[in-house]
């Protein structure tokens, strides 16, 4: 089986809890990873929304120094280029990309984009559920959207490389994003709020403007964002399956709308709450089964690696 995943915060964790990312009581260990190949693992340096400014920046260089540490005398590839994503591909190796799940990492410095570029951040998540100098999170009433420094981010972000990411933007910050975007852009760990209701997950509209744009949409494995007792599933629901099926049903839904180049994986390990049915990398095989059984071989290889291997280093990798 290969996997490319959009979203992770095991390198948060390992930094946080001075810990690896071999550690196999996290969701994700590279050591657990082993028999997954290719396997491409986006690692997130997450900005609570309690981190702004200098304490902001302080996290974010001390996961980095924390990767650089991990990775000495391993064989895992830090993708910054498409010809590392290949030579993960055509190695059948394990890759990783780094992520920055925060705008405030920027402190308000427009400068910090370009230095974080050449840090080797290929993709930012604008915000994180609150509000900060870029814009608004979801979870900010006022849903203000982005801010002159936000619009001036984005486009500094599609000028240097960077992969711009809506997971956790507010609807107007969205909207503001796919207005003044000039590349494709990704929601790399969201699912859909028609079959969960929940304001972290996109609209039909929002989801039809990601594939519009040729972005991509990263399935969200948090049980809250995945919880779908008030309605019925297609599938059969099965009780220690229940977490898989109510993901296979958001692929359903997607795969309804066109989707089928629009979706990948963006599990959110090491940052959420799974289903009891999921414990982490180990079970992506299962889930692979699962998706190739409901929706063919071909569709589960394009929703766990292909989608993203082809947005990553054909379209927006430099």
């Amino acid at each position: 089986m290969q996997l490319f995943d959009m979203h992770c915060d095991t390198l948060y964790r390992a930094y946080t809890e001075h810990s690896t990312l071999f550690n196999d009581s996290f969701h994700i260990s590279f050591r657990k990873a082993a028999d997954i190949r290719p396997y491409i693992q986006c690692l997130a340096v997450w900005i609570p929304d309690e981190y702004r400014g200098a304490a902001a920046w302080e996290l974010f260089c001390g996961c980095v120094e924390k990767l650089k540490e991990q990775l000495k005398g391993t064989d895992i590839i830090w993708c910054r280029t498409a010809d590392d994503l290949r030579r993960v591909k055509d190695e059948k190796g394990q890759g990783i990309i780094l992520t920055a799940e925060g705008g405030a990492v920027l402190g308000g410095n427009l400068e910090k984009i370009a230095v974080m570029y050449d840090m080797s951040v290929r993709m930012m998540t604008l915000t994180w559920n609150g509000r900060n100098e870029l814009g608004d999170g979801i979870m900010e009433k006022e849903n203000r959207g982005l801010t002159p420094f936000g619009r001036a981010a984005v486009r500094e972000m599609e000028r240097v490389g960077m992969i711009v990411d809506v997971s956790h933007a507010g609807e107007a910050l969205f909207w503001d994003v796919a207005a003044i975007a000039g590349k494709p852009f990704v929601a790399s760990h969201s699912n859909i709020r028609a079959v969960t209701n929940h304001p972290r997950n996109l609209t039909d509209e929002q989801f039809y403007k990601l594939m519009k744009v040729g972005g991509l949409t990263g399935l969200n494995f948090c049980a809250d964002f995945l919880d779908s007792k008030n309605s019925e599933t297609p599938f059969p629901k099965i009780l220690h399956q229940s977490g898989m099926y109510d993901i296979i049903k958001h692929t359903a839904y997607m795969l309804s709308l066109g989707g089928k180049d629009h979706i990948a994986m963006g599990a959110d390990f090491d940052g959420a709450e799974l289903p009891e049915d999921i414990r982490g990398i180990e079970s992506m095989k299962v889930l692979y089964d699962l998706f190739a059984e409901h929706f063919g071989e071909d569709t589960a290889d394009a929703v766990f690696f292909d989608n993203a291997f082809r947005f990553f280093s054909s379209r927006c990798f430099s």
